[in-house]
C-alpha cells in the first residue's frame, strides 16, 4: 500500500537538493480527479520558492490518436464514442517522447504536444521543455497502467504518484465539465460517464497500488 505524501512541495524541494539530475514524475488519477489543476499548482509553488522554470507540468492528452487514425479503425463510431480509452492513445509515441525529454536534460529543448479541443486533435509543440528544467511532473490517467504497451511508461518514471480523489467526486466533476464544455443536459452527461468515463476510471483505479506515493484528493 503506497503511503500518503503529506507535503508534496517540501518533497519536491528535497528532490532538488538530493541530485542535480532531472527528475521526471508520473502522476495518475481518475478522469475528473483534478490532476491538471494540482500539477499546475505544485509547479507554481516550486517555481516561486526556487526560480522560474525549475519545474514544469505536462499532460498526456497530446498523445491521443488523431481523428484520422480513429477513422481508420475497424469500428470508427465506437472509437470516437470511446475516445479516452486506453486503446485511443499512442503509448509508444508517449514513451519515445519521454525518453527524448530524459536524454535532453541540460543540453537541448524538446517539444511536447498538447490537445487542441476546438479541432479535436493533438497539436505538436504546444509546450517546449527547456534543458534547464529540473523537475517535470507528467499527469495523465493511464501513466501507471502496467500492462502491454503501457508498461514501459509505468516503469519509466523516477517516482510514481496517484492523486487519490474519491470516485464519486471525480465523476460529478466530469458531469459538470461535460455540461459546461459541450452544453449537455445532466442526463446526456451522465450517459457519457456511464458508457465511457466510468469504464476508463475502473481501469485507472487498478493502478493505484503501483504508486510510490498517494496524494489526497
Amino acid at each position: 500500500m503506497p503511503a500518503m505524501l503529506e507535503e508534496p512541495v517540501a518533497h519536491l524541494l528535497k528532490l532538488l537538493e538530493s541530485s542535480s539530475s532531472r527528475w521526471i514524475i508520473g502522476m495518475a488519477g481518475l478522469p475528473g480527479s483534478g490532476k491538471s489543476t494540482l500539477a499546475m499548482q505544485l509547479t507554481e509553488r516550486v517555481n516561486t520558492q526556487v526560480a522560474a522554470g525549475t519545474m514544469m507540468a505536462l499532460g498526456m492528452d497530446g498523445f491521443h490518436l488523431t481523428k484520422a487514425e480513429l477513422s481508420r479503425m475497424p469500428n470508427p463510431a465506437e472509437a470516437f464514442a470511446r475516445r479516452g480509452a486506453l486503446w485511443t492513445f499512442d503509448p509508444a509515441a508517449l514513451h519515445a517522447r519521454l525518453l527524448r525529454v530524459r536524454n535532453a536534460a541540460g543540453h537541448a529543448a524538446v517539444p511536447w504536444p498538447g490537445f487542441q479541443h476546438d479541432i479535436g486533435d493533438p497539436i505538436e509543440g504546444a509546450e517546449i521543455v527547456l534543458p534547464t528544467v529540473r523537475i517535470i511532473l507528467v499527469e495523465g490517467i493511464y501513466l501507471l497502467h502496467n500492462d502491454q504497451a503501457w508498461q514501459p511508461i509505468c516503469q519509466f518514471f523516477d517516482e510514481r504518484w496517484y492523486f487519490d480523489t474519491p470516485p464519486a467526486v471525480a465523476m460529478e466533476r466530469l458531469v459538470q465539465r461535460h455540461m459546461r464544455a459541450w452544453g449537455y443536459t445532466r442526463e446526456v452527461a451522465q450517459h457519457r460517464i456511464d458508457t465511457s468515463d466510468r469504464l476508463n476510471a475502473e481501469i485507472v483505479a487498478r493502478s493505484r497500488d503501483l504508486a510510490d506515493w498517494l496524494l489526497d484528493g
